[in-house]
């Protein structure tokens, strides 16, 4: 029964998600990369931000985990992923958020301050190519009509 309040209360809203949603439709081949220690799933156009590239000019290649082509078939065998390959442009690098440290002991005049901000790599995703697929060869059965 929470959910349909949830719906009521929502009014109009529920359509407005559909209609933001509706874009990912239209994206029937993504890939699963991994990048910086974590995985992002990815179509054709996405713009993604990933831990900082040092030294990386123009494009860079990435090999997926997995992909979902645009039948619906997913491929993570090893042997059809070694050949498949995700490739994106850099467009620049941007800072994350600053994170600051506080430690303090009460009464003894312990503090240590610290802070980081993380540098993130922003990547828009060019394309995704897949291996082409060879159809298997089927040997002859024995005992066939040829009286063997």
């Amino acid at each position: 029964m929470a959910s349909r309040a949830w719906v009521l209360a929502a009014g109009g809203r529920v359509a407005e998600y559909k209609h933001r949603f509706a874009d990912l439709e239209r994206f029937a081949l993504f890939a699963v990369i991994r990048a910086g220690g974590k995985q992002h799933k990815v179509a054709e156009g996405d713009v993604i931000e990933i831990e900082r590239l040092a030294g990386a000019d123009g494009t860079i290649e990435f090999t997926p985990l997995l992909v979902v082509d645009d039948d619906g078939n997913t491929r993570f065998n090893k042997s059809e992923l070694a050949s498949a390959v995700v490739t994106a442009t850099i467009l620049g690098e941007t800072k994350g958020p600053k994170v600051e440290i506080f430690k303090h002991r009460n009464k003894t005049g312990y503090r240590r301050h610290a802070g980081h901000r993380q540098k993130y790599s922003s990547v828009q995703i060019s394309g995704i190519r897949l291996a082409t697929s060879r159809s298997k060869k089927t040997a002859p059965k024995k005992g066939g009509s040829d009286g063997t």
